[in-house]
């Protein structure tokens, strides 16, 4: 119901934009034979209620029309830029948590020392900088100053790994460094939140080792919240982080959706999209599910 809402909407919203679509795609080469048979084609011809029937029928088998812009399938196009999207997306979540969890938890261990209000400046300054300001300030030092790292692009990891990896690397720490100011605050404060529970200071009283404790009744409570934001900050990435996309000239989602909104591309748009939607629905539920092996309350 949820997918039906949103591509309701954004069919509605699309359609409301003014400008004709096949007109600014055909360009230099319109004729009035080749518009007709273009808006044929994509059956704009037909009225809007038989149109969205039409597509929703279509995505349901896969199929997510042809793109105006360069006359290939939708699909295809998704296909093409997602192993871009998945490779930052990862990259970033991966490098986002490996900043998180131990900076969130070291600070929530020791609460009003050097390293909490450390911890505390670190991800307020990260979440506070533009994401896009990040990348630029990265490309000057490590690609411009000290000629480390390539300015951005992308290559194929089967093609070269190297290359794959050297191009990955600040577009990842632009991405990562920010979202990674975010859940060190939410590691905090659920630590904390779980060190204040009744359940661990029984078992502080029953002598259980400070390890124990931590790893099995802190650590594994606070683990509920950090779970969600990471759930939704991945879904966020997955949907492409079109800022640093552009300034990276990364191929992912992001861009292939912008380039869209420029061309009135409608069907890639509206495919784009619509994947996006899924992408959220996908982790939701598999954040629900993972709620149920971290803590067995919630399949009782």
């Amino acid at each position: 119901m949820v997918l039906v809402g949103v591509s309701l909407i954004v069919f509605s919203l699309i359609h409301l934009v003014r400008g004709d679509p096949v007109r600014l795609a055909l360009g230099t080469r319109y004729s009035q034979e080749t518009y007709d048979a273009l808006r044929h084609r994509n059956g704009l011809d037909l009225p809007l209620v038989q149109q969205y029937v039409t597509w929703v029928g279509r995505a349901l088998t896969g199929d997510l029309g042809v793109s105006f812009r360069s006359g290939g399938t939708v699909t295809s196009l998704i296909g093409e830029r997602l192993p871009a999207t998945l490779t930052l997306a990862f990259a970033a979540v991966f490098l986002a948590l490996l900043i998180a969890v131990p900076l969130g938890t070291v600070s929530a261990l020791r609460p009003r020392s050097f390293i909490d209000r450390f911890a505390t400046v670190i991800s307020q300054i990260g979440i506070s900088v533009p994401d896009f300001w990040l990348a630029i300030v990265l490309i000057l030092v490590f690609a411009g100053t000290l000629g480390w790292l390539p300015t951005g692009g992308y290559v194929p990891l089967t093609e070269d790994p190297l290359g794959w990896l050297e191009r990955l690397v600040l577009p990842a720490v632009a991405t990562g460094v920010v979202s990674g100011s975010v859940l060190t605050r939410f590691v905090r404060s659920s630590v904390l939140e779980a060190m204040g529970s009744d359940h661990v200071r029984t078992a502080q009283a029953k002598g259980l080792p400070e390890r124990q404790v931590f790893t099995w009744h802190v650590l594994r409570n606070a683990l509920l919240p950090l779970v969600t934001v990471t759930g939704v900050q991945l879904a966020y990435l997955l949907s492409g982080v079109v800022v640093v996309e552009i300034v990276f000239s990364w191929p992912g989602l992001g861009q292939l959706a912008l380039q869209a909104v420029r061309s009135r591309d409608y069907p890639v748009l509206q495919g784009a999209i619509l994947l996006f939607a899924l992408v959220f629905l996908v982790i939701n539920l598999l954040v629900d599910l993972l709620y149920s092996r971290i803590d067995p309350r919630i399949r009782r």
